[in-house]
Parts: C-alpha cells; sequence; structure tokens
C-alpha cells in the first residue's frame, strides 16, 4: 500500500509516526536514534525521500519539494526542543544531587600541624637568634674538603669511622653530608669574624636504624669566633639554652673531638624526675645531649683566621634527642614511621 501512496502523502505519514516516537523518547541515547532514523544524511527516512523527489514528474516537483522541505523543519525542531527538554532535566538532577542545604552545620577543613622534630627545631633556633646567632643553611651534598679537611679530619684520620659515610663519589669526593660543620667552614671562609650562626640541617650517616638512630637525620650546629672567647662563655650559652628550653641544669664532662680543643660532652638535668633519679635517665639524674668545644686552631688556620687573635667555640644537638626527651618517646623511628596515630598526638 506504501508504493501506491504519493510523495506527499508518505511524508505526512512520516511526520505522523516521527511525532509520535518523539512523544515517548525520555532519555538522549533515544533521541540521538530516533535522529539517525529520521533525520540521518546517509539512511535516515527524510534523506530517501529527497532522493525519491527526481523521479517525479516536473509538474509534481515543487509542491513534493516544499512539502519535504517543511516536514524536514518540523522534524528538526522537533529534535531541538527534545534535546533541550533532556538537557535541561538532566541538569535539574545534576543540582538536586549537589544541592546545599546552607542550615545543616558547617564542616571544619582537615588542617596540617607542625610535625614535633620541627617545632623543637624552630625552637631551638629561636633561642639561639635571641641570643645573636644568625640561622644559616648550606648544600646537603659536599665536597670532602669541608666536610673532613677542614674539620681537621684528614684522609684515612680514624675519626672519620666514626661517620661511616655515604659517597657519591669517592674519586671526586663528593658525598652526603655527615654533619653541618661543613656550612661554619662556608660561612668562615667567606666572612671575616666576629662570626655568630646556628646551622640546622639534615645530615646522612650509614648508621643500622635502631630506636636512636637514623641513616638520615636532623642537626642543628652552633658557631661563634671572636677576640677573645673563651669557654666560660661557651658554658654560659649552653646553660642559658638548657634552662630556656627544658628550664634543666646542665653539666660538662671531658670528650675528644677532631675539629676542637678542648673538647666536651653536655648533659642536661632530667627533665622528668628533676636530677633525683628515674628509669629515663637511667638513675643518674642526668640525660646525655651532645658535643661542643672550642675551634681548634688548626681549624682557624685552614679558615685564614689568626689563633693568636681569634678564638671560637662550636656546639652540636640533634632536634630528634631534644624531642625524645621532652615527651617521653622511645623510638626516633616514630618521627617517620607516618603513623598518624602517633603525630596526631603533636597537636
Amino acid at each position: 500500500m506504501i508504493e501506491n501512496m504519493t510523495i506527499i502523502e508518505r511524508l505526512a505519514a512520516l511526520h505522523r509516526e516521527a511525532e509520535a516516537e518523539m512523544a515517548a523518547i525520555a532519555d538522549e541515547a533515544a533521541l540521538e536514534q530516533w535522529r539517525i532514523r529520521y533525520l540521518g544524511r546517509k539512511k535516515g527516512a527524510l534523506a530517501d525521500l529527497f532522493a525519491s523527489l527526481g523521479t517525479l514528474p516536473e509538474e509534481e516537483k515543487g509542491a513534493a519539494g516544499r512539502e519535504a522541505n517543511r516536514v524536514k523543519g518540523v522534524l528538526e525542531s522537533l529534535y531541538r526542543a527534545r534535546a533541550e527538554a533532556l538537557q535541561e532535566a538532566r541538569l535539574r538532577r545534576d543540582l538536586a544531587a549537589e544541592r546545599l542545604d546552607v542550615t545543616l552545620p558547617g564542616r571544619r577543613p582537615a588542617v596540617g600541624y607542625p610535625h614535633p622534630v620541627r617545632e623543637t627545631l624552630e625552637e631551638i633556633i629561636r633561642i639561639f637568634a635571641d641570643m645573636g646567632f644568625t640561622p644559616v643553611e648550606g648544600p646537603e651534598v659536599e665536597w670532602d674538603r669541608y666536610n673532613f679537611e677542614l674539620m681537621n679530619i684528614p684522609a684515612d684520620h680514624p675519626a672519620r669511622d666514626t661517620m661511616d659515610t655515604f659517597y657519591i663519589d669517592r674519586q671526586l669526593g663528593l658525598l652526603l653530608r655527615t654533619h653541618t660543620s661543613p656550612v661554619q667552614a662556608r660561612v668562615m671562609e667567606r666572612q671575616e669574624p666576629p662570626v655568630r650562626v646556628i646551622v640546622p640541617g639534615l645530615v646522612y650517616r650509614r648508621e643500622n636504624e635502631d630506636a636512636s638512630h637514623l641513616a638520615d637525620f636532623w642537626q642543628c650546629e652552633g658557631l661563634a669566633v671572636d677576640r677573645d672567647v673563651t669557654f666560660a662563655d661557651l658554658k654560659g650559652t649552653i646553660a642559658e639554652f638548657a634552662r630556656r628550653i627544658f628550664g634543666a641544669r646542665v653539666r660538662f664532662r671531658p670528650h675528644h673531638f677532631q675539629f676542637t680543643e678542648p673538647s666536651a660532652e653536655f648533659d642536661f638535668s632530667c627533665t622528668v624526675c628533676g636530677g633525683e633519679g628515674c628509669r629515663t635517665c637511667e638513675y643518674e639524674g642526668w640525660l646525655e645531649i651532645s658535643g661542643c668545644g672550642m675551634v681548634h686552631p688548626q681549624v682557624l688556620r685552614y679558615m685564614d683566621y689568626d689563633p693568636g687573635l681569634y678564638s671560637g667555640f662550636a656546639f652540636g644537638m640533634g632536634p630528634e634527642r631534644i624531642t625524645m626527651l621532652r615527651y617521653g618517646i622511645p623510638d626516633i623511628r616514630l618521627f617517620y614511621g607516618n603513623d598518624l596515630r602517633f603525630l596526631e598526638q603533636a597537636r
């Protein structure tokens, strides 16, 4: 029967069929199928009818062509209207899903907080800055000359055994610094006395990691060089630091370091028992902190400082060690194990 219909009748039937299907379309995928079926350029039903216009007699082509264009315009309008309606409906659904109820209580954003070792390090720097020490930093990848030679530790000296070193290129003498003393050498190399600096930074040693040792850790060293600097000045500086950071007393014990002479280790009175004796201090009343001493005359000569005119003192300490003592933390590895149960207690 369709074969006996005229082009105009077939266009009218196509129009009715397309409108009926459009009324039932509920999603964008179905709409796309409708477009391909009726408006597709190659296989669409309307494209087939346009192709049939060429077979009509000349007197019928004009009316059939106008009707074909009218139906095409109507179907395209139907398509655009439904596409816009579906898009608007989708936007409404998205907005409904993301709707914010302004009457609900606000949510606090998750914020970070300082690491306990970083807090201690900053406090150490602040205390020494108040006493006139300028914070300076330097390279972590260092030359053997600065790390050892200028610190009065020549090649093959036994003192190097206490600093098992990570070498990047042993032939070139390139290494990861084992202490922050090279920064002191660099400062003295470019600056005439007086010098008064505090040097924080990461250092690296081939340590077997345990409860009190890491292969990379923080160190904070101080240096003062001027005329008439004495061991009494060193003792006073360390005693003032102990008072400010711990409220503790300090004692000095003779020791040996290659780059200081005389040298000493210093202890703080136990902050747990107040020096009475407890398990933390192994019932001695004192907690070992670090080492210090008067700058060795040979180190001054390396820097072109005249040891007859100038003297100085140097000291060092580990911020992790001090943090452990302050908070009673038994294992240094806890600081860097990324266990939030531990780190959140720092708040």
